[in-house]
């Protein structure tokens, strides 16, 4: 075996354990019926055969909030993107542009079907679970050495990073037996 090849079992073995490890949080936070999330699919302001359609979030599933990621019920992982509340957006103040921008994604979730005052996370990225997208990425988790880690900010390197069975374990335990006060 060369050296290349060695490095890809490591890297094969490392996703085999990184998908055990997806699938056991996701067993276990079923199981302890821990808080989730709603995840939803932003749908832009659109013409239908003349008539005009509000921006509206679709709903496409449930998730787990786990730090920098989400955890879809099915075992799926989510790199985070953002998230809103679904409430009445209120009238328009016009105190800028990101007050405006924040109180649209209000609007769009409230007129999909959730919850009122329920937390809406959209424009997640689902996380390609391959050796060959995780070896050079640049979000939150990425393969080093045959160990998959997981940095908390886009400069961390590999020697700043943590482990990520390590930070699932950690999040997974917050999530089903959240500090008191956090619900």
């Amino acid at each position: 075996m060369t050296e290349h090849d060695d490095e890809r079992a490591l890297d094969e073995t490392a996703i085999g354990e990184l998908r055990a490890t997806i699938a056991a949080a996701a067993q276990r936070l079923s199981a302890a019926d821990a808080r989730t999330e709603a995840l939803a699919q932003y749908v832009p302001e659109h013409r239908t055969l003349l008539i005009k359609r509000n921006a509206v979030m679709t709903p496409i599933g449930r998730v787990w909030r786990l730090g920098v990621f989400l955890l879809g019920e099915d075992g799926t992982l989510y790199r985070t993107g953002s998230l809103t509340r679904a409430v009445e957006p209120g009238r328009p103040a016009y105190q800028s542009l990101s007050a405006e921008t924040r109180r649209e994604y209000r609007a769009a979730a409230s007129r999909g079907k959730f919850t009122e005052g329920e937390s809406v996370n959209y424009d997640a990225e689902v996380v390609e679970l391959t050796p060959e997208a995780l070896r050079d990425a640049d979000g939150p988790l990425f393969l080093h050495d045959g160990a998959a880690l997981v940095r908390w900010n886009p400069r961390a390197t590999a020697d700043t990073a943590t482990p990520f069975s390590a930070y699932l374990a950690d999040r997974v335990e917050l999530a089903v037996n959240p500090p008191a006060g956090a619900n």
